[in-house]
């Protein structure tokens, strides 16, 4: 494993997490929780979240899920915006997240280019093997929400559940071939799908 895999734990100080529970969503960030852009995320100011996502995410702790977040952050490989500046997005998140009554149990970024060939920038599965090592067991209950085909591909290669929201790269059900594959117009969508099944 690259020993460049960034792994930022956003715990909220005082809470419990609760090892033993294997119900697992594993989200994508930009264009999943936060608004994208053809230019990048660059600054706190410029992270959005999407209409809904820090209720959904919410949601899905209540009704005990752990959430995690993978993303590919090429940004910081092409000099648009440093390691410090990404965790105060993250922490913009976290307290948006925290006033929700929400939060991400840990966020794994992939800060290569394409061109760097690392293990982790999906669609490889360098960020969700950190992630299963993390949980301690395989993610075949593990259900993996994504905005691209990229997001997509690793979810399938680990052996998790794919879910596509129509917020961010892709906006209309695709033809992938996928037989598996559920879709969703938003991750608000996703959430009450999952936690009223």
């Amino acid at each position: 494993m690259d020993p460049r895999l960034r792994g930022d734990d956003f715990n909220i100080a005082g809470r419990i997490v609760d090892n033993s529970t294997d119900k697992i969503v594993i989200l994508d960030r930009d264009g999943v929780i936060n608004q994208d852009s053809d230019t990048y995320i660059k600054s706190p100011e410029e992270w959005i979240p999407l209409q809904g996502s820090i209720e959904a995410i919410a949601q899905l702790n209540r009704n005990g899920y752990r959430v995690f977040i993978f993303t590919n952050q090429s940004g910081l490989a092409r000099g648009y915006f440093t390691e410090e500046t990404l965790n105060l997005m993250h922490a913009k998140m976290a307290r948006m997240l925290d006033k929700a009554g929400g939060k991400i149990e840990r966020i794994f970024y992939c800060p290569h280019s394409p061109d760097d060939e690392c293990e982790c920038r999906k669609p490889k599965i360098g960020m969700l093997k950190q992630i299963e090592k993390h949980v301690g067991h395989s993610l075949e209950t593990a259900l993996v929400v994504g905005d691209s085909k990229k997001d997509i591909e690793a979810a399938i290669k680990i052996g998790a559940k794919p879910h596509l929201v129509l917020t961010g790269k892709t906006t209309s059900a695709p033809d992938w071939g996928i037989d598996n594959l559920q879709v969703f117009a938003n991750l608000k969508a996703f959430a009450e799908s999952v936690c009223n099944h």
